[in-house]
């Protein structure tokens, strides 16, 4: 069980200290678009080395399952997690909307581009539901095998894989935030979509099924190229 809190704490600090950098700093401008990829990155490494030694550290359900279907983890531990990182990013979501209607009122001061949207992803800057569908496969194909690879116990960074899995997030997010908003993580998206509603609730499945696909692919490239062993 603490395995599955631990998984919820850290996909509601990614979700919320993320998508509250979008709404509130913005990322209309290069200053901001990078400080919103930092932001998701940085709240990775931080849990990383908070919770990364009681679950793993997922905090996304892609990575989730590929590490499932690499034979890491059992398919219950993998249901447990999912639960987790949902309620997670769901509270966040809630949190981010309480957030918004506050500084939204007369009065208050802040320098959000959409602080409505709460930081949902959408599908207009990549041309629409495909070139979406298409941006998050290979965005979270990508990021999972850096995943996979890194924490891998014989050939994997080590101490260092928190690192480098953030500074990754990173990288995919200043890629990708100008065509989907970056998901790569369908809890990460499920959070502020319930809450936005609208546009942001119809593309949701997007979201969720285009991440899981780039997972299930990162699993089985990292296991045709792990060690045998480790098959």
């Amino acid at each position: 069980m603490k395995k599955y809190i631990a998984e919820c704490i850290g996909t509601f600090v990614l979700t919320f200290l993320g998508c509250a950098t979008a709404m509130f700093v913005g990322c209309g401008t290069p200053a901001g678009l990078f400080a919103t990829a930092a932001a998701f990155g940085l709240s990775v490494i931080a849990m990383a080395y908070t919770v990364g030694g009681i679950s793993g550290c997922h905090i996304n359900p892609a990575i989730t399952l590929g590490v499932a279907l690499s034979g890491r983890m059992s398919w219950k531990d993998a249901c447990g997690y999912w639960c987790g990182q949902i309620v997670g990013a769901v509270v966040a979501g809630a949190l981010l909307l309480l957030f918004a209607k506050v500084m939204t009122q007369p009065g208050a001061a802040f320098l959000g581009a959409n602080p409505a949207g709460l930081g949902a992803n959408g599908v207009a800057g990549a041309g629409g539901a495909g070139g979406a569908f298409l941006v998050e496969v290979v965005a979270t194909f990508l990021f999972v095998l850096v995943v996979l690879g890194t924490t891998d116990s014989k050939v994997g960074a080590g101490n260092f894989a928190g690192l480098a899995i953030g500074l990754t997030l990173v990288l995919i997010h200043l890629v990708c935030i100008n065509l989907t908003g970056t998901s790569v993580n369908p809890a990460r998206s499920i959070g502020p979509a319930l809450f936005a509603g609208g546009q942001a609730l119809k593309d949701l499945w997007v979201f969720i099924v285009a991440p899981l696909c780039g997972g299930a692919l990162s699993a089985i490239v990292w296991c045709a190229l792990a060690p045998k062993e480790e098959k």
